[in-house]
């Protein structure tokens, strides 16, 4: 709670006799003196003098209160002066890690600092509210670990290493992470994403990166992978158009703390730091108004803020009884520590003026008990300057409604200024904790934007009652988008979007009247978990030239029965409504060009569909592509007159059919604005027979090379489970599973569904009857879809051997191998 306000003068009578001290100082730091700065006492700054088990010892502790608090009150920020650190840390909730250097390398971790998710066994999905910047990390196991979700951002780091994405379960499997943020950094060898669902990278170097799930985003690296969306999801942004990298807090060559403010960055590739030091500003700490939650209201803040005083917030919550009010030309608002601003009794927590180069960081807003209309409101109703010369900055702003407890927001950031630049948002409408509910956590929008020339880099939204994300202004783009629909819906009647008459509200909505806008990289999930709810179309934007959205994605996650996302954009793209075959569970479409509103010319009809059975669960379609006066955009796949996919090319591979079984298809094309042919001939094929009879594998074993996972996985039957090698397809990886007794066989399957694109590029078939010698190859081929079924001539065997002879960033899994008599 907030206590009485210290004086302005007493305040700067501290700041400058700590400041002096400070300066002074040669003789080696004791542990206590680490929190007894200006910051207040949840502000850790260390000194490599300090004793390494000290500051080890005082990092464990804070992880202990922090790995499990997702929604405690309890805020810490660990700084380290310029130095070398022997020290293991692991981080937690709501903990800042920052050195204090004027560059990255100035301060180097040499243990370890990582994020793992032991506490939710591998599970990475709930590992929120964190961040690092401005350091070096050397790790002693040649590998750091950041096994993150949303808010937790990597910036200006160097990892002198590996890095991975994610954490493994108790079996080693990787568990799931959903989503992270890195910019501004250096990874001198490898990063693995794994089982990372979603990625965005902005103006970073790194030697490799292996892999992608559903949707990765790069923008402006110096050295990323190839774009190959749909498979592997990747987008590739050659450059960044216009950024202004987070302020920092640092040390300064006379010993003081400054915050430091970058400059604006156009049509940037790489690191800002690649040369020296980033251009920018340097401002004194004593230019600052430190607000420490138990001394700091908001008249006092705003008394500050009207004296021409930068803002830095400390870690803690700030109930809040008035808004925050920004009205001075390039102010610097900066948050360490996950700082957590509430409005208490439903006023808007933070307001800026129409005015240039404001820089807001480092915040989690959190609603109130009494709806607010707004939680961030940048610029007010009406705001029309141009600040393209000296934009607004916001950097890790992060937005919550309920999880901690109730909250009310009608709106949780409003952007009314125009040229304002975003980097790195998650606003974010509880779906898990205390305070949830339909009825009870209300926030209808995410974002709203009004503003003219907006530019968003990094944008996850999620649960809103409404749209996620609302766009009024014309010239905004948005680099990487991240969704998730609420969960919560009771019935479709109560997600009914322009005015009763379209299944739900569209995550991504442009409005009518909007003419320029462009996208690179959405990924909007659903999860109806209460009821059997519809949406028409995950994105919605304006059929006009002026329009143009690259790669987008669509995810059925999980939910009740009979639920689905029905299109992907503009009624273009197939549903997804199951986990199961592959193309229920996920649709996508590569470009989309708004057309104008004249266009009403459908595509030619697709000719020469043939439909050819390759397996018993397996029919692939091929066709003649279409042609059209602007454009195709896709096509539909129906399968005995039901729709059950979408295609971007002239073919199409339906999954999960049933053994010796007629199917029949149609497919028509369609255009950007909506048009769609008439149905090209119908094509049947039977699906093969099932091989006879599968093989019981009741004490049937497995060993692997590499020795991964658990092999036991490809053979317990449960398809939430698979083995993995646990790193990249290379020549040679094998299995071998011992039938328990000699069996006769002609036929086996390798499933790989689910992890789509970790099929073996290649294989060899041996068998035997002792398990040492194997003779030839009994079959051999080239996998190019995730389920394999090799035929050969009956043998008689105990053993069977599966080797990989393929290469690939993927990794190789199974999730079930059967054999067949």
């Amino acid at each position: 709670m907030i206590k009485k306000v210290l004086s302005a003068v007493s305040v700067m009578a501290m700041a400058t006799s700590l400041l002096t001290a400070f300066s002074g100082a040669a003789a080696a730091a004791s542990i206590s003196d680490a929190n007894t700065t200006i910051f207040g006492p949840n502000v850790y700054v260390f000194d490599p003098t300090m004793p390494a088990a000290d500051i080890e010892s005082v990092a464990t502790n804070i992880f202990n209160t922090q790995e499990t608090n997702q929604f405690g009150t309890q805020r810490y920020a660990m700084l380290f002066k310029p130095g070398t650190y022997n020290v293991n840390i692991r981080e937690g909730f709501y903990t800042h890690i920052g050195g204090l250097g004027q560059n990255p390398g100035d301060v180097n971790i040499t243990g370890g600092l990582n994020v793992d998710a032991k506490w939710a066994n591998g599970n990475a999905t709930q590992n929120f509210w964190r961040s690092i910047e401005n350091l070096k990390v050397t790790p002693s196991s040649g590998k750091m670990r950041w096994a993150v979700s949303q808010a937790a951002p990597m910036r200006r780091l160097q990892v002198q290493g590996n890095l991975e994405l994610f954490d493994f379960d108790s079996n080693f499997n990787a568990g799931w992470a959903s989503g992270g943020y890195m910019a501004d950094s250096i990874v001198s060898s490898k990063i693995t994403p794994a089982s990372q669902q979603q990625w965005f990278n902005r103006n970073d170097q790194y030697a490799t990166w292996g892999g992608s799930v559903w949707n990765t985003v790069m923008v402006g690296d110096t050295t990323p992978p190839a774009a190959t969306f749909p498979d592997p999801p990747y987008t590739i942004v050659d450059s960044t158009p216009v950024v202004r990298e987070k302020p920092y807090l640092y040390i300064n060559g006379s010993g003081q703390y400054s915050v430091f403010v970058p400059s604006l960055r156009t049509n940037a590739k790489g690191v800002s730091w690649a040369s020296g030091s980033t251009p920018g500003t340097s401002i004194s700490i004593d230019q600052f108004y430190i607000a420490r939650p138990e001394t700091a209201t908001a008249a006092s803040i705003n008394s500050a803020l009207s004296q021409g005083k930068h803002l830095l917030f400390a870690p803690g919550i700030f109930h809040l009884n008035d808004t925050i009010r920004i009205t001075n030309a390039n102010t610097v608002v900066l948050g360490i520590g996950m700082p957590t601003l509430i409005p208490d009794n439903g006023k808007i927590a933070m307001s800026v003026s129409d005015v240039d180069g404001v820089n807001i960081s480092g915040i989690l807003f959190d609603a109130g008990p009494s709806n607010s209309p707004s939680l961030l409101e940048v610029g007010p109703t009406g705001s029309s300057l141009n600040h393209s010369s000296n934009p607004t900055s916001l950097q890790d702003l992060f937005f919550r409604v309920g999880g901690a407890g109730a909250g009310l927001a009608d709106t949780d950031l409003k952007i009314n200024s125009n040229n304002v630049i975003g980097d790195h948002f998650w606003i974010w409408r509880a779906d898990h904790g205390t305070g949830t509910g339909w009825a009870v956590n209300v926030s209808n929008y995410g974002l709203v934007v009004n503003g003219n020339d907006v530019t968003i880099y990094g944008l996850f939204v999620e649960h809103h009652n409404k749209y996620q994300t609302l766009w009024n202004g014309n010239g905004g783009r948005t680099y990487f988008y991240q969704s998730e629909i609420p969960y919560d819906v009771p019935n479709q009647s109560s997600w009914m979007s322009k005015n009763g008459t379209e299944n739900g509200y569209p995550s991504y909505k442009v409005a009518d009247t909007v003419t320029t806008h462009e996208a690179w990289g959405l990924g909007v999930y659903s999860f109806f978990r209460d009821a059997a709810v519809k949406l028409d179309s995950a994105i919605e934007v304006p059929n006009v030239t002026g329009i143009k959205v690259h790669h987008m994605t669509d995810i059925w996650l999980s939910g009740t029965a009979g639920s689905e996302i029905t299109h992907i954009i503009n009624n273009i793209g197939g549903r997804v409504y199951a986990n199961s075959p592959s193309t229920a569970m996920r649709q996508t479409v590569a470009e989309f060009q708004g057309s104008g509103t004249g266009d009403t010319q459908p595509p030619s009809i697709p000719a020469n569909l043939t439909a050819t059975a390759v397996s018993s669960s397996q029919i692939n379609l091929s066709w003649t592509a279409s042609t059209d006066n602007v454009g195709v955009t896709g096509y539909d796949i129906y399968r005995n007159g039901t729709l059950v996919g979408g295609s971007t090319s002239n073919s199409y591979s339906d999954t999960g059919l049933t053994a010796s079984t007629t199917y029949s298809y149609t497919v028509k094309a369609k255009d950007a604005a909506g048009n769609v042919s008439a149905a090209s001939n119908t094509a049947s094929a039977i699906t093969q027979a099932a091989g006879g009879t599968v093989l019981d594998r009741t004490g049937w074993t497995a060993t692997t090379s590499p020795v991964n996972s658990t092999p036991a996985n490809m053979l317990d039957g449960n398809m939430t489970t698979r083995w993995t090698t646990g790193t990249n397809m290379v020549p040679g990886q094998y299995f071998i599973v011992d039938m328990n007794t000699s069996k006769t066989f002609n036929r086996l399957t390798i499933d790989c569904t689910g992890n789509n694109n970790d099929y073996a590029r290649g294989y060899q078939v041996f068998v035997s009857s002792d398990g040492t010698n194997w003779g030839s190859a009994i079959a051999s081929g080239t996998g190019t879809a995730p389920l394999i079924t090799v035929n050969f001539a009956s043998k008689t065997a105990r053993y069977i051997k599966v080797v990989q002879t393929g290469t690939a960033t993927n990794w190789w899994s199974v999730r079930e191998f059967n054999v067949y008599n």
